[in-house]
């Protein structure tokens, strides 16, 4: 399924088919040995799942770029042992495939010395042809590559659905496409596997780029990918509920 003309969806990630380029965003890496250290005793499993989810998608697609949104790393303060192992681990594998552009995000404060050991730069965002990309959670109306840019694409917000079925509740990850006045807006949920997200249908969104979460298309992500309509409209089928 296309997230528009010319962007495939490919299980958490985004392929533009002209550019050759694979977006994916917040992994937050280190996010399992931080809740070990608030006392959540939940195994570290998610680094695995990421490879095998991203093998799947190179199995598919040869990218030239591959353009991570941001919150590759959890701690916001430091690096942790596992954010330092797990992170090279993964720029390790992603440069075998393809040149990698970091964007910084909200939790990359110190992201630095680890790109710096793979001699990658940490960008605050990046802009190619029509597209700019950044986190999300800031805006650059003065940048004069986002002024020319046509559509933006963002990570920051996780975005996901809850579907209710009587008591059952199953959430699930989830695209969303909508607009930011003139250019069009893609929402790609994260690659961080411990966690589905934020419920766009019931919780506040974050990024300033939202302003009218209800005017959002939704591509939710379930064994393949599924256009669930517009926001309100899904709102409007569970309070039918």
């Amino acid at each position: 399924m296309e997230a528009f003309k010319g962007a495939r969806i490919i299980g958490l990630t985004l392929f533009l088919e002209k550019e050759k380029v694979l977006v994916l965003g917040d992994v937050h890496v280190g996010y399992e040995e931080a809740l070990n250290k608030q006392g959540v005793l939940i195994p570290r499993f998610q680094m695995k799942e990421i490879f095998s989810h991203l093998k799947k998608v190179f199995l598919e697609v040869k990218p030239r770029k591959i353009i991570l949104l941001g919150d590759l790393k959890h701690e916001f303060g430091t690096i942790s042992r596992q954010e330092w192992k797990d992170t090279l681990m993964l720029l390790d594998f992603l440069l075998k495939e393809s040149e990698v552009i970091l964007i910084r995000g909200n939790h990359d404060k110190i992201l630095g010395p680890i790109a710096g050991k793979r001699g990658v730069e940490v960008k605050d965002s990046y802009s190619l042809g029509k597209y700019f990309f950044c986190h999300g959670d800031q805006l650059f109306s003065k940048d004069e590559d986002y002024k020319k840019a046509k559509i933006v694409i963002i990570g920051h917000e996780h975005p996901a659905i809850s579907i209710r079925d009587g008591a059952r509740v199953e959430r699930y990850k989830c695209f969303l496409s909508g607009r930011y006045g003139l250019k069009k807006l893609v929402v790609l949920p994260s690659m961080n596997l411990v966690t589905e997200g934020t419920d766009v249908l019931a919780e506040k969104t974050l990024s300033p780029f939202i302003k009218d979460v209800d005017a959002f298309n939704v591509i939710a992500i379930l064994d393949k990918a599924y256009d669930f309509g517009k926001i309100r409209s899904l709102k409007k089928l569970m309070r039918g509920h």
